[in-house]
């Protein structure tokens, strides 16, 4: 992936933590940054199925999950499988779709599974969800409820390529023309899954994660802190960071730098204060509270 999506190691480590944890990848920046490149190399890597959906003001529920469809040899419904029904989504430029419509990746990213007519139907497994955004002061975009936000892991932004990498993607004529093959099946992500939830977690870490909950939750800054489910979601992607960084044991850094890509999309900074003042404000916390060890 670093062969492809140049100068970004960072956020292909937390785009594999995200993976490696179950959860889902929200990717924000400008357009042209390397968003869509970043997820869909992932895509290619992991191997299995993949779709891409581009969300526009105009797409349906039913696009996405698939509608039923009477059929006139049996007359009977039979129902039609959306796009979700794959083992990686792109939800390409999310935030330009109605809320109707986000609103249908709810139990599938919560639950793995979606329901049509009353029936239920369980998604391929692995599922992953990855998503891109534009900035919401761009024109034509709608902010994601809390409730969707929630159910992406990691948030990470993209950032400009720095002057080297540049200059590679000119002389090769650009990320889009590159690819490479899938590095694993969807049974080995499943046991890298596995194996992530047996990284060991010592009581000093726990001890360390919930102090850090428990100051958000009393910062001044914040309207609202961290929930039970952020600090879940912060315990499982520091499990998963130390095991792409070959540990088998987790560590106060991993903490640290996962605090910003996991939390800042989850608490509300008061006076309207967008991810940057909530980024700062975890920086503070993590001054504020000493680490273990």
């Amino acid at each position: 992936m670093g062969d492809v999506v140049r100068g970004k190691l960072l956020q292909i480590d937390l785009a594999l933590v995200a993976v490696l944890a179950g959860g889902h990848l929200l990717i924000e920046d400008i357009p042209g940054v390397g968003k869509t490149t970043l997820a869909y190399t992932l895509a290619c890597a992991l191997g299995g199925s993949f779709k891409r959906v581009q969300f526009t003001s105009d797409l349906l529920p039913a696009d996405l999950v698939g509608v039923s469809v009477l059929d006139p040899a049996s007359g009977r419904f039979a129902f039609r499988r959306g796009p979700i029904f794959t083992h990686v989504m792109l939800a390409d430029e999310i935030n330009r779709t109605t809320p109707r419509t986000q609103s249908a990746l709810l139990e599938a990213m919560n639950e793995r599974r979606v329901t049509v007519d009353g029936t239920t139907h369980d998604l391929p497994q692995p599922f992953l969800v990855v998503a891109t955004q534009n900035p919401h002061d761009y024109a034509g975009t709608f902010a994601l409820p809390d409730s969707q936000l929630d159910r992406f892991l990691i948030r990470i932004s993209m950032g400009y390529a720095d002057t080297e990498a540049e200059r590679v993607i000119l002389r090769t004529g650009g990320l889009s023309r590159a690819a490479i093959d899938p590095v694993v099946t969807p049974a080995q992500v499943l046991a890298l899954v596995h194996a992530a939830q047996q990284i060991a977690v010592h009581t000093d870490i726990e001890d360390y994660l919930l102090a850090l909950a428990a100051r958000t939750r009393q910062d001044d800054r914040l309207l609202r802190g961290v929930s039970t489910r952020g600090l879940e979601a912060l315990h499982r992607a520091t499990r998963a960071l130390a095991l792409v960084r070959g540990r088998q044991h987790c560590i106060p850094e991993d903490v640290q730098e996962l605090i910003q890509p996991v939390w800042a999309h989850r608490v509300l900074v008061r006076s309207g204060g967008g991810n940057g003042d909530a980024e700062a404000a975890l920086r503070e916390i993590l001054w504020d509270v000493p680490a273990p060890f």
